[in-house]
Parts: structure tokens; C-alpha cells; sequence
């Protein structure tokens, strides 16, 4: 089978009664999911904010929690979190504002992906190529260099001087008020908590997203490095198979290569589809620890 084109052979043998209860959206999963996810945030912001017994060992958690909101601001863009369109769009600006990703330019960032993934000088998430050596590896893990790159967009944005080419000039403007409504909401919580000196955002929201990057990072890490570049996404996404916790922060994610090979397939019926599809994937791991141990091997550390 020709491989450049395997994952559109594979959808379309999929029958029809198969493909519509895979495609069926739910506002109910989607609030469950978005409620937990959310409820741990609050639990542990609360556990925090009182400084209850080891308290500070908590913070990794807390961020852990709060940077994983990424994959909910990744499922509501793509407008599959939710039946109702609103509730898409509510949510994935909140989970925007929270880590730093303006969620508008992110959706046309993310599109563009999709419809070049992992194709050279297409993909814009290749602008900056994968981690070549040891020290390259850490940097990324670290996420420095993501929060810098993000940093620059929404001052560029929110100054008009977005050049992506995967925004086009009729959406440049929703692009600039976002990022300066963003801006503007920053700006206003710095000047309240440094007026009144306020610690509560710095413990709750600021260092813990900080210190764990490197959870975010390592995940979103395997998506798609080490796999080949082709047109075939069954071989150009990894999916990874994790735990039960893995895959509920992660909105069910690990599943990559199926939300690739047909990304209108809501989350919550991604573990359907894997059933329906696994025998045909071809970049697959069992764990993100056998994952990076190749990783490593190829950047010249040691694990």
C-alpha cells in the first residue's frame, strides 16, 4: 500500500454507521472532562492558598495541571470539546489566557500543522527544528525557548507586525485584539499584585506552570519527533501508549496518530478509534519513557 497515502485508505474503510459514532459531539463529555480537569486546579489552588501541611510539594502538581491545559485549549480549538459552539470558544480563551497561548492565532497555527504535518519548511512547527544534541534537548525540555517564542508573538500580534503566513490579512485583526486584550489583562494583574503585594498569583499560577515545562515538553516532545516525514499520518504522529492519569490531563492525546489520521474525532472518542484503527499504526511506543530513552540515544545522552 502506498504509504503517502495509508491513513486516508485505512479512514475510508471505516463503515458509515462506524464513522458516525465516532464523529458524534457531546457537550456532556466535554463538561465532565473540562470540570475535573478544572476541579484539581481549584482543589489544589485552594490546598496552596491556605498553605496547608507540604503545601510546596504540591506546586509541581498544580502546574502540571495547569500547563496540561494546553490539550484543552488544543481540543477546543479544533471545536470538538463541546457540541456547542460557545462553550468551544469560551473555554479555549480561558485555558489561552491561563498558559500564555493566544488561542486564535494558536488555531491558525495549529491548522497549518495539520495540513502539513511534519513536512519540512511547511510545518510550522518545524520553524524551529527538533532537538539535535544533548544540551538542545534540555533546552527544549526546559521551555525557555517555547516561552520566549511566545512571549514574541503576543507582543508582535498585539503591535500588528504578525508576518505568519498561515494568518491571513483578514484575520490579522482578530489576532491583534486578542493578544491585547491578553496584554491588557496581564498588565492589570501585575500592577494589582504589586500594588497591594499580592503573592497569591506568583504561588498559585506563575511558578508552578514554570517548573513543569519540562512534563509538557517531554509529552509534546513525542507527538512527532523521530518519525518520519511523510504524508502519512499513521507514520508521521506517534501515539503512545500511557496510563490512565497520562491520558486524562493529556485529553486523551497519547492518541496522536489517530486525531492526525481524522482530527474532527472528538476527544473522548479517541480510545474508540484507536480500537477501530491499531493494527494499522506505525509509529508507536508503550510509554513516554521508551520514547525518550530513543530520544536520548539520538541526542548522545544516557538514560
Amino acid at each position: 500500500m502506498n504509504t503517502e497515502a495509508k491513513h486516508k485508505t485505512v479512514i475510508a474503510s471505516l463503515s458509515s454507521d462506524t464513522r458516525k459514532a465516532l464523529l458524534e459531539r457531546s457537550d456532556a463529555a466535554g463538561i465532565k472532562q473540562f470540570a475535573m480537569h478544572f476541579g484539581f486546579i481549584i482543589l489544589f489552588s485552594l490546598y496552596i492558598l491556605f498553605k496547608l501541611p507540604i503545601w510546596q510539594v504540591l506546586l509541581p502538581v498544580q502546574g502540571i495541571l495547569l500547563v496540561f491545559l494546553f490539550t484543552a485549549l488544543h481540543e477546543t480549538i479544533h471545536g470538538t470539546a463541546f457540541k456547542t459552539p460557545w462553550m468551544n470558544t469560551v473555554i479555549s480563551q480561558l485555558c489561552g489566557v491561563i498558559i500564555f497561548v493566544p488561542a486564535n492565532w494558536f488555531k491558525y497555527f495549529h491548522f497549518e500543522h495539520h495540513r502539513h504535518t511534519n513536512q519540512p519548511d511547511l510545518d510550522p512547527e518545524l520553524a524551529e527544528s527538533k532537538p539535535q544534541t544533548f544540551s538542545q534537548y534540555a533546552l527544549y525540555l526546559s521551555g525557555i525557548p517555547v516561552g520566549m517564542s511566545l512571549c514574541k508573538t503576543l507582543i508582535n500580534n498585539a503591535l500588528g507586525k504578525n508576518t505568519d503566513n498561515f494568518v491571513s490579512q483578514k484575520n490579522k485583526i482578530k489576532i491583534i485584539i486578542e493578544s491585547v486584550i491578553y496584554l491588557s489583562f496581564y498588565s492589570l494583574l501585575i500592577f494589582i499584585s504589586f500594588y497591594f503585594n499580592y503573592t497569591i498569583l506568583l504561588w498559585l499560577w506563575l511558578f508552578p506552570i514554570m517548573i513543569s515545562q519540562p512534563f509538557l515538553r517531554a509529552y509534546l516532545l513525542a507527538e512527532h519527533a523521530l518519525c518520519p516525514q511523510v504524508n502519512n499520518m499513521l507514520l508521521n504522529s506517534r501515539t503512545t501508549l500511557t496510563s490512565r492519569i497520562v491520558y486524562f490531563i493529556a485529553w486523551n492525546m497519547p492518541y496522536h496518530a489517530e486525531h492526525h489520521s481524522l482530527p474532527s474525532v472528538p476527544f473522548y472518542k479517541l480510545p474508540l478509534f484507536h480500537q477501530e484503527i491499531r493494527d494499522h499504526l506505525e509509529t508507536i511506543d508503550q510509554g513516554y519513557l521508551a520514547f525518550h530513552r530513543k530520544m536520548l540515544k539520538k541526542v548522545g545522552g544516557v538514560f
